[in-house]
């Protein structure tokens, strides 16, 4: 019994090694021959600015069209199939009944181009060599073109798959999940998902995408010290990288408030400007994905801070200050605001950041955006934030013109199916032993699958990239991600 146990255990080991080799072979000619192809293509891709548009509904509009048109020629030259279907574009192989789908997506975030050191949706490969720079470069558009690439690795190498292999390409992903939750209703659940969306080794959780938006509406008297003309970030989903303000009537004792807080600010730039009718404050931060405020240093944050200590008038633009300074301050986590801070074993605390103050007059809207890990019910959280908000209304004697809120679902699927043969796979091309199953802030849309989990394109323990306006990818990982897009396609292609 013993040596019968020991002869099945060789032969697995000697199965493993021959389908790694197999595995190898494949991944190391997907380089060698389109490894010049994938910039390339990249090149071509993001010079689409694929952003969706008020009004404009996405199928309809000239970016995407071309968009399109130029993933058709790309998939007919690479020998795959597409379907052109409105909101999504499905590019794959094979005709098998069970399939593995790969989900990702090709529009993209705004970019501010006079923070760009050449267009964002141009590559940019000399600024800093051995970086691709441009807007979608890591979200999402080289995942895309390294998928394609390995698929056509495969079919080069007449290998044969058990499962069809389908590229899902969704093209509102960072402004209107509606759509695709729409087609889902009627697209057959995939044998494996993999969405490429988000970093290694392998994400089997994600954070809920939540938001707290209170409107502010309240005129100036102007007779006392008030401030106007507040404004700050991009989107939502970044954490801002500029904001300021005009500060009026301040006092010999308010400018030395105002400088001592600015001395006492760290890692970011603040500009006091004098103006016709007052003071310009001016914050530059560092924008992030807001999946990852620790990425990044908050200006809209920190310009509330700045004014700590003084007393404004309670119009739109000083209550708004007032709200950030009381309830969020320059924590991330939700600790001032009321009870609803919490923190999960597994995926971490919760984050809270102020991303975007937007203006309508004299309204003016912030947007709290919030990632939820799991461990409070959604009507607990949802009572918590009305709590203090109301206790926030009444101590400052402020009613709120309105308040958005949407509270996200977090997903942790810890039984996948195939987590464990990907996380195999990284750590193989990587010779990282120790790496295991992470969790992430982002929401991607794994969460529409039945057993959906995240492999890459962003490697652990490096900055995420995308959202902010210094985008990019760098060669070397392009190469990787090649090798190991590969050896997923077969490994779950024969699962």
């Amino acid at each position: 019994m013993k040596q019968f146990v020991l002869a099945s255990l060789a032969l697995l080991a000697v199965n493993v090694q021959a389908n790694n080799s197999f595995n190898d072979t494949t991944a190391e000619y997907a380089v060698e021959t389109y490894q010049d192809a994938q910039i390339h293509t990249l090149t071509n891709l993001v010079s689409y600015p694929t952003v969706n548009k008020e009004g404009i509904a996405t199928p309809t509009n000239p970016d995407f069209i071309g968009f399109k048109a130029l993933l058709k020629m790309k998939a007919a030259e690479l020998g795959l199939d597409y379907q052109d279907l409105g909101y999504t574009v499905l590019i794959g192989m094979g005709k098998q009944s069970d399939k593995v789908t790969v989900v990702t997506h090709g529009d993209v975030q705004p970019a501010d181009a006079s923070k760009w050191q050449q267009s964002p949706f141009e590559i940019d490969s000399t600024s800093e060599p051995g970086k691709l720079i441009a807007r979608g470069t890591e979200d999402d558009k080289g995942a895309i073109v390294t998928a394609l690439y390995a698929m056509k690795a495969i079919k080069d190498h007449g290998i044969e798959l058990n499962n069809r292999i389908e590229l899902m390409i969704y093209l509102a992903e960072e402004s209107d999940w509606g759509p695709l939750e729409e087609f889902m209703k009627s697209y057959q659940q995939p044998k494996y998902a993999v969405t490429i969306d988000a970093s290694y080794p392998v994400v089997v959780a994600e954070k809920g995408w939540s938001l707290i938006a209170p409107t502010f509406d309240a005129t100036s008297a102007q007779t006392s010290v008030y401030v106007s003309d507040l404004k700050g970030g991009a989107f939502v989903s970044q954490i801002p990288e500029d904001a300021s303000v005009i500060l009026h009537n301040a006092t010999d004792a308010d400018i030395k408030t105002l400088n001592a807080n600015i001395a006492a600010l760290k890692h970011v730039k603040v500009a006091v400007t004098g103006v016709s009718q007052g003071i310009e404050v001016s914050v530059k931060g560092t924008s992030a994905h807001s999946s990852e405020p620790e990425a990044g240093y908050n200006a809209i944050a920190h310009l509330a801070e700045v004014f700590k200590g003084i007393e404004l008038e309670n119009n739109s633009d000083g209550q708004a200050i007032e709200f950030i300074n009381q309830l969020i301050g320059l924590d991330l986590y939700g600790k001032k605001f009321g009870a609803i801070a919490y923190e999960h074993d597994f995926m971490g605390p919760m984050t809270v950041s102020p991303t975007v103050l937007k203006r309508d007059g004299n309204e003016i809207t912030l947007s709290v955006n919030m990632r939820r890990p799991m461990g409070k019910d959604e009507n607990t959280l949802k009572q918590q934030i009305d709590t203090a908000l109301t206790q926030w209304q009444t101590t400052n004697q402020v009613t709120l013109k309105d308040t958005q809120i949407v509270i996200g679902t977090p997903m942790l699927l810890d039984n996948a199916p195939h987590a464990q043969a990907l996380l195999d796979i990284f750590k193989y091309y990587t010779g990282d032993e120790q790496a295991s199953f992470v969790s992430i802030g982002g929401g991607t849309n794994a969460k529409l699958f039945d057993n959906a989990v995240s492999f890459g394109p962003s490697m652990p323990g490096k900055k995420y990239t995308g959202h902010s306006e210094h985008e990019f990818i760098t060669v070397e990982q392009l190469k990787l991600n090649l090798k190991m897009y590969t050896a997923m396609m077969i490994k779950l292609g024969n699962m």
